[in-house]
């Protein structure tokens, strides 16, 4: 399965060509960038040329004051469509597919009127999605790293994809928040299955780089093999020291899905 580089955690103390670079180097073809918003669309789109990389993930932009996404906070419905807009426009001139759509934050006592919010707003989004030939994706968040987000389990976020049914819609899993949360990451990719857009993995403890001897981590990946995801699988993750001395993984990755156990 395809691996993208998240720079903005494998590189967060490097300016962003500097982080394509490594990338590049290291071996990757595909990158996420979790907040592109510092260059303009255009000039990011000739950074990753020059780089030969190609952009598959972007997150919608924080809100006005800092806020974790917008999607599910009511009373900020326009501010919602102009996060949306910016995240479109990069998509747009960088041929990015996919943009990771934050909830946000809502008060306890708004669970409710939230839920009401985000389904209205991603009724607003699909057809501006649809136009720019994206799918927006939604990514349970755990609660320890973030207290208050709106969603925490992926099946949350299943029953929030199933109610709205477009095809325009996907659930974008990530190992390290499902395991911090306690879950079995292969249950929840059975349960899930068949609204996963993109993966992230990371270790679950200092979100440091994914353990590919891990039975469990193993058998999740090659299940994701076996429905047959085409999507990508981010790297996701803090070097316990630098990127490149923390790319150990990246054969026994290889190894997993083109070795014998592939064909097992």
């Amino acid at each position: 399965m395809k691996l993208s580089a998240n720079l903005s955690l494998l590189y967060a103390d490097e300016i962003l060509e500097t982080a394509m670079r490594e990338a590049k180097k290291h071996g990757f073809e595909a990158v996420e960038v979790l907040f592109p918003y510092a260059v303009t669309p255009d000039a990011l789109a000739i950074l990753l040329a020059y780089h030969r990389l190609q952009l598959v993930l972007v997150n919608t932009p924080l809100g006005p004051n800092g806020e974790k996404g917008l999607a599910a906070i009511p009373g900020c419905e326009d501010d919602f469509l102009r996060a949306l807009e910016r995240a479109l426009d990069v998509c747009r001139a960088t041929g990015c597919r996919l943009v990771h759509v934050m909830a946000g934050q809502p008060a306890a006592d708004q669970r409710e009127a939230a839920l009401d919010t985000l389904l209205q707003n991603l009724a607003h989004a699909v057809p501006l999605a649809r136009d720019a030939g994206v799918v927006l994706t939604l990514e349970a968040l755990n609660r320890d790293d973030i207290p208050g987000y709106f969603y925490w389990q992926p099946r949350q976020v299943l029953n929030i994809l199933q109610e709205l049914g477009s095809p325009q819609l996907g659930l974008q899993f990530d190992f390290y928040h499902t395991q911090k949360e306690g879950l079995d990451v292969l249950a929840e990719i059975n349960a899930c299955a068949d609204w996963i857009r993109h993966v992230q993995f990371a270790h679950p403890v200092g979100r440091h780089e994914p353990d590919l001897t891990d039975p469990g981590v193993r058998a999740a990946l090659l299940r994701l093999r076996d429905i047959g995801f085409q999507g990508h699988v981010g790297a996701e993750y803090r070097p316990a020291r630098t990127a490149a001395e923390g790319y150990g993984w990246l054969p026994q990755y290889h190894k997993l899905l083109d070795g014998p156990e592939a064909s097992s």
